[in-house]
């Protein structure tokens, strides 16, 4: 995956109309670059980006030179929801880095089909550690080994690549399946009978009667 790129010597509120016309702000950091405002295609971007995530290396290449990135971060425009700003992570292919890495839920939990179960997902991401090169764009999770509600699935359970780890406890979990709640405990809100007997039976309030009389 490739990203084109051009220098940017533009800053501030002058950046508007140029994000108008599609050009997305960035900068570039990391092994071998230092911080280097960029301007990239975000039509071209939001494409690399929803393929790559923030796990996969991307070949960004501005002129004759070339760059093995990660897409570090992006901020996001609350409103129009669009990228209005996007950090490019150098890296060097030959040292172990660490990235976000999105857990993908595969199968069927016989506790939730069979039992009637509600499935959690306690985890969506886990931070892993590789060289670039063998950074996986994701990681899946069986979730047909749940059972019955006592089963769980941990970080443990994860089947990782060849050259990838996790970082964080094994132990951690992943995901489970809550038991179906009770008709008693489907709703823990007063009746509108309890609430007209609470007004009935309610006390004034402390020195509301001395200000009746007063009146």
């Amino acid at each position: 995956m490739q990203l084109r790129v051009e220098e940017r010597n533009i800053f501030g509120k002058k950046l508007k109309p140029l994000r108008e016309e599609g050009k997305l702000p960035a900068v570039l950091y990391g092994a071998k670059a230092k911080n280097k405002p960029l301007f990239v295609n975000l039509k071209d971007f939001i494409k690399i980006w929803k393929e790559a995530g923030e796990s996969t290396i991307v070949d960004l290449k501005e002129g004759e030179k070339e760059f093995n990135v990660l897409i570090h971060e992006v901020d996001i425009d609350p409103i129009k929801n669009k990228p209005i700003h996007v950090d490019f992570l150098a890296v060097r292919m030959d040292e172990l880095i660490s990235a976000p890495t999105p857990l993908v839920f595969e199968g069927e939990a016989p506790a939730v089909k069979s039992l009637g179960g509600v499935l959690v997902k306690v985890m969506h991401e886990v931070e892993v550690e590789a060289l670039p090169g063998d950074l996986p764009h994701e990681l899946k999770v069986d979730i047909s080994k749940l059972e019955v509600f006592d089963d769980k699935i941990t970080l443990g359970d994860v089947v990782l690549p060849k050259g990838v780890s996790i970082i964080a406890s094994l132990d951690e979990v992943i995901a489970l399946v809550e038991p179906p709640r009770g008709e008693e405990e489907e709703s823990e809100a007063p009746s509108v009978e309890d609430v007209e007997v609470e007004k009935k039976g309610k006390k004034p309030i402390e020195g509301e009667e001395g200000e009746e009389e007063k009146k």
